[in-house]
């Protein structure tokens, strides 16, 4: 992916530090280590999140708890963290994008020894939410990406925002050291730049405006599954192959509904309810298939779901909040669907009535 080497899967961490839609507790956390920890141990290394994961209080918590779990496990070279920076509407110059990145004291300025460790005492002390590398605590984030295109509805920041990605992937980190002091000059906050969110249009002319700034659009991050598979997702998938773009799948699950968890009659807790009882009732074709190919590979069916978005050349990013979870979504990796079980789940999600609702803030 770009310059990075990533596994076939990442784990999104959408649900860490989120209580609305996904019940998190501070009580869950040692869950969450011992899931990411299992992660690792099994290849894992590409960890999704975003500045606006965790509701209320607890906005930023998903940065947090993966720079904690990273810290604790000691790899912080092997692990690729995916973070993406939200479009809000005060973010209107590319300054103010890359403030959301870099460190608190992330600008040219000279410390002594003993001001630069109490400058980094601090910063990993403190409770505020200064920006993403404050709260991870990494030297450097693997990709940064725009959570989403303005275009819509403010075209102008949208080329700021674009132009805040560009300042991000600058490359020197230069620190020298002068008579005891250290001149800090922070820059190449990100390895790679990515979009999530981006239609095929806005996707194309993103590309072109960083390529003519000799920078490379390493991802693009959108909803596809076997229940968005629809002609803007597969004309996206088809831009990113011709133009050397990485497709990260998010809901590869459909939130859940890919699972043969739930039915019409037994629906989850909270906001996804409403959701489910209008698309489950129409899904008994691709389930059936699904349940089907899963019994005869001795696979489960979110497995079969995960080795789709796999096998057609994305990488999926399924949601873990518990060992288990994380258990059998690594048994999606080591094979591959036949091309004919492909075809048969396609034509079953083609046969399905009702379709997963795209993401509002997908643009054409």
């Amino acid at each position: 992916m770009g310059p990075l080497t990533v596994s076939p899967m990442g784990f999104g961490t959408w649900a860490w530090g989120n209580q609305l839609l996904w019940g998190y507790q501070e009580a869950m956390d040692g869950d969450l280590q011992q899931t990411f920890d299992l992660a690792v141990r099994n290849g894992i290394n590409l960890f999704d999140t975003a500045d606006s994961y965790g509701t209320g209080r607890l906005n930023g918590q998903s940065e947090r708890l993966l720079g904690k779990f990273i810290r604790q496990k000691r790899v912080r070279g092997d692990i690729v963290i995916a973070t993406k920076f939200a479009a809000y509407p005060w973010r209107l110059t590319p300054g103010q994008f890359v403030k959301a990145c870099q460190y608190g004291f992330a600008a040219s300025v000279t410390l002594t020894q003993h001001t630069l460790r109490l400058a980094l005492h601090l910063f990993s002390r403190t409770e505020l939410n200064w920006s993403s590398l404050d709260r991870m605590q990494i030297e450097q984030i693997g990709v940064g990406q725009l959570h989403w295109s303005t275009a819509n509805y403010a075209p102008l920041q949208e080329l700021a925002l674009w132009d805040g990605l560009v300042a991000m992937i600058l490359r020197d980190v230069l620190m020298t050291k002068t008579r005891g002091d250290y001149t800090c000059i922070m820059q190449g906050l990100v390895r790679a730049v990515g979009v999530s969110n981006y239609g095929p249009k806005q996707l194309v002319k993103i590309h072109r405006y960083l390529k003519a700034r000799d920078v490379p659009l390493c991802s693009a991050q959108v909803q596809f599954s076997l229940l968005s598979m629809g002609e803007d997702q597969m004309e996206i998938k088809d831009i990113c192959d011709s133009l050397g773009i990485r497709l990260i799948s998010y809901s590869p699950l459909g939130l859940g509904m890919l699972t043969g968890k739930y039915t019409d009659s037994r629906l989850p807790s909270g906001p996804r309810a409403l959701l489910f009882s209008q698309i489950l009732p129409g899904l008994e074709p691709l389930l059936s298939s699904l349940r089907e190919i899963a019994q005869r590979r001795n696979k489960t069916i979110p497995q079969v779901a995960i080795n789709w978005c796999i096998c057609k050349g994305t990488i999926p990013i399924p949601g873990v909040k518990t060992v288990k979870q994380a258990e059998e979504n690594l048994g999606a990796l080591g094979w591959r669907l036949s091309s004919d079980e492909i075809l048969q789940l396609e034509n079953a999600a083609r046969e399905s009535p009702r379709k997963m609702i795209q993401n509002i803030f997908q643009t054409r």
